[in-house]
């Protein structure tokens, strides 16, 4: 009959295994103590950077650097948790601004990113020689490997949150990075041609539907008054998460999945006084609060949080949200599900 072995040596000769493996740069996984049980446990915490300190500090960025000397004037959000160049350990949330009249040259990577604009008149990115607006609360994607410049030609700044899977990608070491033989590139025909193509109320769905899996979208710009507008619509029916409120899903027109195959992106409506269920999921996500105040609970953690602010939740940490103000609060995020869900690594658990 088989059964397990009970081989025990004594201190001495195991210190001298455990050394002799060192020298091979090799050591014992039953050492590591990874105990019965095992699940995520995040170096990344809970924690919100709010704008009335981030704002001050970016515009006195422009005072200091120029976009000659900085390709990208940016100031990265790092979590205190695991401080670095990441607000979570998959996600990176940060802040670019540009000034009237600068433009931020043309460069593509490998790095899947989005824009969700906090404050502009105006203003525009070129997406694969698309020009594409950016209006306030409007979400505007550059997926993998896409040409895009910004440009700024109004009298105001142009700020927003730049959230990429730059952390993914660097730790599966497929960073590639090419800058464009011209500072910016030369417009095609059309003004937003993804958008009249495919349309932007085709991009938007129910989150709680389910989520097929899908290539990045070829819609690059999201109008924030459509999206807003849906949102409305759905809480005066009535209709909404648990878990989220009215939540969208911001999609791919083509397959109807997530936006781009390393990030999802989500907005969010919380009614005043709204209180979500807590629970918990293997994704991490960065959330900017487009509008409202009120705080979230996060591993126990109250993180409040009001108009711009940016917060985020690490994975597999107990979460709820709550509206504390007389008016909507609507939240963006950006998640790494769609990575966590085709990977066969999505789990959730609602939690009473």
């Amino acid at each position: 009959m088989l059964k397990r072995s009970d081989i025990v040596a004594n201190e001495s000769e195991l210190r001298s295994y455990y050394q002799e493996l060192e020298q091979l740069s090799a050591r014992p996984l039953w050492t590591q103590h990874l105990g019965p049980t095992v699940e995520p446990h995040s170096k990344t915490v809970p924690y919100v950077w709010h704008w009335r300190d981030l704002r001050p500090q970016a515009m006195r960025a422009t005072e200091l650097v120029g976009t000659q000397q900085a390709e990208r004037r940016v100031l990265i959000l790092s979590n205190p948790g695991a401080p670095g160049m990441a607000a979570t350990n998959t996600l990176s949330a940060n802040i670019q601004v540009v000034m009237p009249g600068e433009m931020a040259r043309a460069h593509r990577h490998t790095l899947a990113a989005l824009r969700l604009v906090i404050e502009s008149k105006g203003g525009y990115t070129t997406v694969n020689r698309e020009k594409l607006p950016m209006l306030p609360g409007d979400l505007v994607l550059t997926p993998n490997w896409t040409w895009h410049d910004h440009a700024n030609d109004t009298d105001g700044p142009m700020i927003w949150l730049d959230g990429l899977d730059a952390p993914l990608v660097r730790m599966l070491e497929a960073w590639f990075q090419e800058t464009y033989p011209d500072e910016s590139q030369s417009v095609g025909e059309g003004f937003g041609r993804s958008l009249a193509k495919y349309g932007s109320a085709s991009g938007l769905r129910p989150s709680w539907e389910s989520v097929p899996a899908g290539k990045a979208s070829p819609l690059w710009r999201y109008p924030y008054t459509e999206a807003k507008a849906t949102l409305e619509k759905l809480a005066a029916q009535g209709e909404g998460s648990r878990f989220d409120g009215v939540i969208l899903e911001y999609t791919n027109p083509v397959t109807g999945g997530p936006a781009m195959p390393t990030i999802g992106c989500h907005i969010q409506l919380l009614r005043p006084g709204e209180q979500t269920q807590a629970h918990r999921h293997t994704s991490s996500t960065a959330y900017h609060v487009i509008e409202g105040e009120g705080h979230s609970i996060v591993n126990g953690r109250r993180l409040d949080w009001e108009d711009k602010d940016v917060f985020v939740v690490p994975t597999w940490m107990i979460h709820e949200h709550v509206n504390t103000g007389n008016r909507p609060a609507i939240l963006f995020s950006h998640t790494d599900a769609p990575m966590m869900r085709a990977l066969d690594l999505w789990r959730e658990e609602a939690r009473a």
